[in-house]
């Protein structure tokens, strides 16, 4: 067994009187896809603001690399090789493709103000690099077309490649991917699922994921831990997971419920 790169160790999370973590603990090893699974409600949005310094634990910690990183403000987070997605696809309406995810190179960049200003030759070399790294990105994805499109005018599926694409090019080691596949067709959801094995193995990237659709779980996580009011109820391969007694309970609540 390898080590790990991401290590959840007893959190809680409180709000007030409602406890929506409670005592957490999982490992993601380098190199894994991880689900984290689970009904509507059951707090998997909660741990990835934890993880990225959004949230600060009620109790626990994070550690990433074998290194604390509990409370780390989430630009310093992005720092040390953590990006994310989110569930709801945040994009900047008024910039193109391209500059969506020339925004992921911001924390990269090696020219000063001044030579921006005066448009020293630094900055067209640096300015030229990272141009042609972001059209690599959007190659990888199959949306180079798309460079100059706003990208609001994009499908829901090309906005969600846009996305992690501008994740990527933050260089991160561990990549969080919030709900991937929601919204996405069949062929779509293949798609996307193809493109996030590629860039795992192109990057050599962990991957943590949250997602509802079982039938993307099965195919892309080597493990998974499943959550249900903020309680782990099941760690393990997730063929496993989808025959416990526990985990079919969770869900088919949340079904009858619906």
């Amino acid at each position: 067994m390898s080590e790990p790169l991401l290590e959840v160790r007893n959190v809680t999370m409180k709000f007030g009187g409602v406890t929506a973590i409670d005592d957490l603990s999982f490992k993601v090893e380098k190199g894994q896809i991880y689900g984290l699974i689970g009904p509507n409600g059951a707090g998997k949005t909660t741990i990835f603001n934890i993880i990225t310094g959004n949230y600060l634990p009620t109790e626990g910690q994070i550690l990433f690399d074998g290194q604390d990183i509990t409370g780390t403000k989430p630009h310093k987070v992005v720092d040390k090789g953590i990006a994310r997605t989110f569930q709801n696809i945040r994009l900047f309406k008024s910039m193109t493709v391209l500059e969506n995810v020339l925004i992921g190179f911001h924390d990269r960049i090696r020219y000063s103000y001044l030579e921006a200003i005066l448009r020293f030759p630094r900055f067209h070399t640096y300015e030229r690099r990272i141009r042609a790294e972001a059209m690599g990105l959007l190659e990888e994805f199959g949306i180079a077309s798309f460079a100059d499109t706003n990208a609001t005018a994009l499908s829901y599926g090309n906005q969600r490649k846009v996305e992690i694409a501008r994740a990527l090019a933050t260089q991160p080691r561990l990549l969080l991917l919030d709900e991937p596949a929601a919204g996405m067709n069949p062929i779509e959801t293949e798609d996307l699922s193809r493109i996030i094995h590629k860039i795992k193995a192109d990057y050599d990237l962990t991957v943590l994921l949250i997602e509802h659709d079982m039938k993307f779980v099965n195919a892309m996580c080597d493990r998974v831990t499943v959550l249900d009011y903020g309680e782990k109820i099941f760690e393990g391969p997730p063929a496993e997971a989808i025959v416990d007694e526990r985990v079919i309970s969770a869900y088919l609540g949340e079904f009858s419920n619906a």
